[in-house]
């Protein structure tokens, strides 16, 4: 009679298989559990940036006016309603995007350095925008009416797609992907569109230079619904897809052989995730400009708190990614109030040390 599967004599690697599937059910239940507790950090978040601003505007106070039936005042109304809510919209969807965005990339690339701001991808993005708000009033009627507030958001889409193909052709070769050519094409890819941005922001004039300048750094405060419409527009079907997307990057985690034969499509995977990291960048970086390193932080630490499978990774990502950016956001309100820092220079210090411990992880300088 054989012994059962398992059992102290059962062959070692029928053992291993099932503490395999173990650990992997396991992992699952502690993202699923994470979930919640990214949803209930997120509503704090959202409670949090609402009841943040240079007004004196208090969020609980009108809350508590509107349960007792009392007219809530016009001012705060109009402070919570036009100002704080579209801002916090945009800053969940903006950084939902980035988070999800740098997901997809390091699943694509099958590496935990990729991310649309350091390889070049916003910069693409940044491009397209700044072409169309310098050179928008050039496009003839038959193109500007019908794109209308759509234009800046797929100015951006265009250029954080076109930037994205290019990285993949020059970075990967043979069905199989450099990391060192992937961030030296970054690099050269930045350089090019960053030099290209500075003969825009050249030509502009006064109104457009102010509009550049800040928005180069990063911020929400130009938050208004049309903007926020326009580019959750872009960003909700993306982030719709992306999960769709978890069974053939969990497949090409195995290398590419691996998930042809596990009957995976491998090049509509690709070309699927190129087209979502395109459009939820491009929007996302038309919206609030240039915020850096979410998309590199949010990945990598839920891939450390609960396991690398994109089922549970990519819906974990946007949560995280939308509380993250929410919470530079505050900071960025509160540090030197009442004025604001850019928010890509608070995104910047928080991520970039945590960048450079992934470098020396990957290196093997630190023992962790």
């Amino acid at each position: 009679m054989t012994s059962a599967e398992g059992a102290p004599g059962a062959p070692s690697h029928a053992r291993s298989d099932i503490g395999e599937v173990l650990h992997a059910g396991d992992r699952r239940q502690r993202a699923r559990r994470l979930r919640l507790i990214l949803v209930a950090v997120l509503l704090c978040c959202i409670a949090a940036s609402l009841a943040t601003g240079a007004a004196g505007t208090s969020l609980w106070a009108a809350l508590w006016d509107g349960l007792r039936g009392q007219e809530v005042a016009l001012s705060d109304r109009i402070v919570l309603w036009q100002i704080r809510l579209p801002r916090t919209l945009m800053g969940m969807g903006v950084g939902a995007a980035l988070a999800v965005s740098g997901a997809l990339m390091q699943g694509l690339f099958r590496n935990p350095l990729a991310d649309p701001g350091i390889v070049g991808v916003s910069a693409g993005a940044g491009l397209g925008a700044i072409a169309a708000i310098v050179l928008g009033g050039l496009l003839p009627a038959a193109l500007a009416v019908p794109l209308g507030i759509y234009t800046v958001p797929v100015a951006a889409f265009v250029g954080s797609w076109a930037s994205t193909m290019l990285l993949y052709r020059v970075a990967t070769r043979a069905g199989r992907t450099s990391v060192a050519v992937m961030l030296l094409a970054g690099i050269a890819l930045g350089a090019l569109t960053g030099a290209a941005s500075g003969v825009l922001v050249y030509l502009a004039d006064d109104n457009q230079l102010r509009d550049l300048t800040f928005w180069g750094m990063g911020s929400l405060a130009g938050a208004t619904w049309t903007k926020v419409g326009a580019g959750m527009a872009i960003i909700l079907p993306a982030l719709i897809a992306a999960p769709f997307l978890a069974r053939g990057l969990n497949a090409l985690a195995l290398g590419e052989a691996a998930a042809y034969h596990l009957g995976i499509r491998i090049q509509r995977v690709k070309n699927l995730a190129i087209l979502a990291v395109a459009a939820a960048t491009g929007a996302a970086v038309a919206m609030s400009g240039g915020i850096g390193f979410i998309g590199i932080v949010v990945p990598h630490l839920l891939r450390l708190a609960s396991g690398p499978d994109h089922r549970d990774l990519l819906p974990n990502a946007a949560l995280l990614g939308a509380s993250l950016l929410l919470l530079a956001d505050i900071i960025s309100r509160v540090v030197i109030a009442p004025s604001e820092l850019p928010i890509g220079i608070v995104t910047a210090i928080l991520g970039g040390p945590f960048f450079l411990w992934i470098l020396l992880r990957q290196r093997g300088v630190l023992d962790l």
